[in-house]
């Protein structure tokens, strides 16, 4: 098992001494989990909206709570497989989509176009902010957040994107936060994806790729019939090569997809009966215990038992990294590109726009009380903006809905 020291352990404010018997990881993880931002999680969505049922009415698809659940019970694993301390690997996997706004990726689309004019926003570097800024949990001396106060490792196992957005559309930190991420940062290589990081970032691909595949079934959009027809085939492949393997040769994925859906456990039907159920969750298990064995035994070969923080990279083969992909092209094809779907999309894109122009208009009046205080000092436009920001990318998805009918009066 690695050994993390005391310059790991750090936290940002210092706090007295907690109880003995539990280690600092331990305390993190147990903050997260207690978190207001988790919670939220139970209302914003993964794929569909939160309260929705699919195929008889009876599965109720996952949430970015139930998600992060499954992330953080694969990262755990898998982390202390690797030697990684599997308290650090379950905060990470945990903390990963605090920052997610209402509305899932469609939401953050939304949100980046309203701040433009205080740097955009992007749902990674959100998270950071909540776990050091937003969160209400240790104070500093001047009774300002700072958020959660977590030990270094633990923030830095969940930063994917150690650089700010000068670097490209996804990145870990906004300017207004660096001073905290230069703290977090201290003494990493710069721009060096941490070993930890690199395993949670796997950890949520597996966890998404084959849960949100299982709900697809459930849903009904994904017949497994109909992908016995090699037409079919191709077009799933053609849309995960555009969506997310965009070096891939279609002839390759459409080779790795034949072999992934001849195997037995793939289900050759699917009706919500007793078998068929069982079978999925066979099959859910298998995957997850796949593309989780191929990167361990990989990193393995590559680094043997002893892989450093920075020293190390965390060895996907590229035939895993591609069947990952397939499954997510799966759920996009069938999911994603739908009209009703992108409909909807753009209703929840308009909402997130009139809520900001009305939670502005009323400001500091219309915000949350914990934000208020923020608005007042913030010394320009752009400050106040981000304050706004906030508070939006705060709610749920029903609430959301719920604030915008409120300030309408609609």
């Amino acid at each position: 098992m690695h050994q993390y020291d005391e310059h790991d352990q750090l936290r940002w404010v210092p706090e007295p001494p907690g109880n003995p018997e539990r280690g600092p990881f331990e305390r993190d993880r147990a903050r997260v989990l207690h978190s207001a931002g988790l919670r939220r999680l139970a209302a914003k969505t993964q794929v569909v909206g939160p309260g929705e049922t699919l195929g008889n009415g009876q599965h109720i698809p996952r949430t970015r709570l139930t998600h992060s659940l499954e992330c953080a019970q694969i990262g755990r694993e898998m982390g202390q497989a690797l030697g990684r301390d599997p308290d650090l690997m379950e905060t990470a996997c945990l903390a990963h989509d605090l920052g997610h706004p209402p509305f899932g990726h469609n939401g953050e689309v939304a949100l980046n176009e309203l701040a433009a004019g205080c740097g955009g926003f992007e749902g990674n570097a959100q998270s950071l902010r909540l776990l050091t800024r937003l969160e209400a949990k240790v104070l500093t001396e001047d009774g300002r957040s700072a958020g959660l106060n977590l030990t270094r490792a633990s923030l830095d196992a969940a930063v994917k994107y150690p650089w700010t957005r000068a670097r490209g559309p996804k990145y870990g930190v906004y300017d207004d936060d660096l001073a905290a991420f230069a703290w977090i940062r201290e003494g990493a290589p710069e721009g060096r994806v941490g070993f930890e990081a690199q395993i949670m970032d796997w950890s949520d691909d597996v966890a998404y790729s084959v849960h949100d595949l299982e709900d697809a079934l459930h849903s009904g959009a994904v017949v497994p019939q109909a992908l016995r027809a090699p037409a079919e085939r191709r077009g799933v492949c053609a849309t995960t090569r555009a969506w997310y393997a965009p070096d891939a040769d279609l002839g390759e994925l459409e080779d790795i997809f034949g072999h992934l859906v001849a195997q037995p456990l793939w289900p050759r039907h699917f009706d919500g009966s007793l078998g068929d159920l069982a079978a999925a969750k066979g099959l859910t298990s298998a995957l997850i215990g796949h593309l989780c064995r191929s990167a361990q035994i990989a990193t393995r070969e590559a680094y043997g038992p002893a892989a450093g923080r920075y020293s190390a990279d965390l060895v996907v083969p590229r035939r895993a990294r591609l069947e990952c992909a397939l499954l997510k092209g799966l759920t996009a094809h069938y999911v994603m590109t739908r009209d009703e779907h992108n409909a909807n999309q753009a209703r929840q894109r308009e909402l997130i726009h009139d809520l900001a122009h009305m939670i502005t208009l009323g400001a500091p009046g219309t915000l949350e009380p914990a934000l208020r205080p923020s608005f007042a000092r913030a010394a320009d436009d752009a400050g106040r903006l981000r304050v706004v920001v906030d508070q939006i990318a705060s709610l749920t998805d029903t609430s959301a809905v719920t604030w915008h009918r409120r300030l309408s009066g609609r």
